[in-house]
């Protein structure tokens, strides 16, 4: 039987990359690029089937920035499949990256080098804004339109002796000090990046301690320091262009510098081979690349305090029934929209 995979994010970065490690280990897989732009989505489905010829990718249009866009997709998704086996939660954004230049150019040249690169602690902050929804645009994508989605999929991740997977792709950026349980937007900080990201962590642990007896296991990915458009976004070229020797320099000292997309997507292929039931549900899986070029993926305990995650869940439920009564009231004559608001009052 064809494993059912959704990626989300498919259409460059890691999420291609993937796509590209996944077919090459599976070519009877059914593939899923869940993307925001659909021409860049037909681009990537080209150049996956060129490699791959005969494969079977589909493509969905998902902004998970927003919900009605998750709710949309989540029709034709449960309308196409009857099953889902792995789950690949990938997009993600970093708006208005800033950085201090200060602060770079001395980290650069002392001991605190590596674990700045790796990290952007104390370096790298972010302008949020206000979405459609009314949401923080950051936390909406990096993390509640995808927890709208799992939810909206439940019924064809969970089912009578099906095993599926959530994989989520996190960041070393993922800091404890960045995210508040009463702030979960992050409307009054400035690195809302890291705040979205440690609250996915968060919210895998919660659902592997809600869902696994229902068959569902989450994971959590860190590629790595990996160049994509989100990294080439913080700096300009020309800062690029005069830094990556140095970064190539210091990968020889460090395995965090996976710098490809192909090796940033290194834990997230490495856990489509094990078997769920043997992976550590509050272990982050990072993808690791030797001076010498070698893959592999090494697991860290994440600084997940369970009953914290368990807080973060139910507040997500909240604002999930918040966000779609409003949507209710926007759209007053769609009685899918108003089933679902007689079933929550």
């Amino acid at each position: 039987m064809e494993k059912v995979v959704i990626v989300t994010g498919a259409n460059s970065g890691i999420g291609l990359a993937l796509c590209e490690r996944l077919l090459t280990e599976d070519t009877q897989l059914r593939l899923c690029l869940a993307c925001r732009n659909m021409q860049r989505a037909e681009a990537a489905r080209s150049a996956l089937l060129t490699s791959h010829a005969g494969a079977h990718v589909d493509l969905l249009q998902l902004d998970v920035g927003s919900v009605e866009s998750v709710l949309d997709a989540a029709k034709v998704v449960k309308a196409r499949y009857n099953r889902i086996d792995f789950l690949y939660l990938n997009a993600g954004i970093m708006p208005n990256p800033q950085v201090d230049i200060r602060a770079f150019f001395k980290g650069l040249f002392s001991r605190n080098v590596i674990n700045m690169f790796a990290t952007a602690e104390g370096l790298l902050t972010q302008q949020d804004r206000l979405n459609s929804d009314g949401l923080q645009e950051v936390f909406a994508t990096n993390l509640f339109g995808h927890f709208v989605l799992i939810r909206e999929l439940e019924p064809l991740l969970c089912q009578t002796g099906h095993t599926s997977r959530v994989m989520w792709t996190s960041s070393s950026n993922a800091r404890r000090s960045a995210f508040s349980i009463d702030d979960i937007q992050h409307r009054k900080g400035t690195e809302p990046y890291s705040s979205s990201k440690y609250a996915s962590d968060m919210l895998s642990v919660a659902l592997n301690r809600r869902m696994n007896g229902q068959g569902l296991f989450s994971s959590v990915v860190c590629p790595g320091l990996v160049m994509t458009n989100l990294t080439y976004g913080i700096l300009p070229s020309s800062f690029w262009t005069l830094i990556m020797p140095i970064m190539w320099l210091i990968r020889i000292f460090t395995n965090t510098f996976t710098l490809t997309p192909y090796n940033g997507a290194e834990a997230l292929h490495w856990l489509f081979l094990q078997k769920p039931e043997s992976l550590d549900p509050r272990a982050k899986y990072h993808s690791l690349t030797s001076g010498l070029g070698t893959n592999y993926t090494e697991p860290r305990q994440m600084d997940i305090n369970g009953e914290t995650a368990d807080v973060l869940f139910s507040k997500l439920l909240e604002l999930e029934k918040g966000v779609r009564r409003k949507l209710c009231e926007r759209n007053a004559d769609n009685e899918a929209h108003q089933r679902y608001l007689s079933e929550i009052e």
